[in-house]
């Protein structure tokens, strides 16, 4: 059970959420049967050693769902109770998602990234609030509404994604959606800057990009950055929020400067990584292995990543003197906790 109740849900997250929080993509066994309770055990505990709030448990990998929730029980027991541990609400229709948020209440998950799948073809904005709704009603667990150019509902729906009188309308009746990850209409900031303006007072507003976040801070507040791969830079992110929090923002922008090499290569290969409306999450995995995390490799189907992109994603980290790992590519497709 969380430590709040629903009607707790927006206080917990005010006072909870401020940080940054990562992603741990699950790790798997050499013969990719069963999962790798040590490479887990080892990148949460990393996660936590980086400075990083608490993780999501990505699920957009090839996983069974019992597997996914002993996951999610690994990652809690490692991590202890103070460690946020976001449950990842992305499988493949509404009913499985509801069974999924609720064993992932009961594995210890304490927040809900809601995801929609991809199957899900909505044609109003009713058809949006009916499926949240749902979900939100289904779980006492505090939620993270998330639009995203990934559901494909612009512009069908709306150019934002999800529209602001849709959120309005989703906070009023739903009153465990606590946090708004802000990417609508991606890559504008329009969507962070209006949801800080229109709800703010009530629920926490996540930019999850650090490119934005450490300008964006320097002129409005933003307490959370969550969910994102920030375990590329380390423990850089959570460093940089606790300056942004404490006013150094001279000291902040040249962090800012200092990750210009890697964010231009990491966003240059954007397109080539992330074809076809869908996150690279081998190469997410590929990201935190040069800064120490499992790796390993990951069942079919998933995308590749090549020597050029890895080549490239390790210079830029190189290049703006963040250390990465050095050991040949090749074991990163065995991992660093081989089981």
């Amino acid at each position: 059970m969380p430590p709040y109740t629903r009607a707790e849900a927006r206080d917990w997250a005010r006072e909870k959420l401020v940080g940054a929080i990562n992603c741990t993509i699950p790790s798997f066994t050499a013969d990719l049967r069963g999962i790798n309770e040590k490479a887990i055990r080892h990148d949460v505990a990393l996660a936590q050693q980086h400075g990083f709030l608490g993780t999501l448990g990505v699920s957009e990998i090839s996983i069974t769902l019992p597997e996914y929730l002993d996951f999610l029980r690994i990652a809690r027991d490692e991590a202890g109770s103070e460690f946020v541990l976001v449950h990842h609400g992305s499988w493949s229709n509404l009913e499985q998602n509801i069974e999924a948020v609720r064993g992932a209440e009961d594995a210890g998950a304490d927040l809900v990234l809601l995801s929609y799948p991809p199957n899900f073809y909505p044609e109003s904005e009713q058809d949006i609030y009916d499926y949240t709704k749902a979900v939100c009603d289904a779980t006492n667990l505090a939620v993270i509404l998330f639009p995203m150019y990934l559901w494909g509902f612009s512009p069908r729906i709306h150019p934002s994604d999800i529209p602001a009188r849709l959120i309005r309308r989703l906070i009023d009746d739903c009153p465990n959606i606590a946090v708004i990850k802000a990417e609508g209409g991606f890559p504008s900031i329009q969507s962070v800057i209006e949801c800080h303006r229109l709800f703010g007072d009530e629920v926490v507003i996540s930019m999850p990009i650090e490119g934005e976040l450490i300008p964006l801070s320097q002129v409005m507040p933003i307490q959370l950055s969550a969910t994102s791969d920030h375990e590329y830079y380390g423990p850089t992110i959570p460093r940089v929020m606790r300056l942004l929090r404490d006013g150094k923002y001279d000291e902040a922008a040249e962090i800012y400067w200092q990750l210009h090499p890697a964010r231009k290569i990491k966003s240059g290969l954007a397109g080539a990584l992330h074809g076809g409306a869908f996150l690279n999450r081998q190469a997410w995995k590929f990201q935190g292995w040069l800064q120490g995390y499992n790796g390993g490799p990951l069942r079919q189907p998933t995308q590749r990543i090549h020597d050029a992109q890895m080549t490239a994603l390790r210079k830029g980290l190189l290049d703006a003197g963040l250390n990465p790992s050095m050991d040949p590519f090749r074991e990163f497709f065995i991992g660093r906790n081989p089981a």
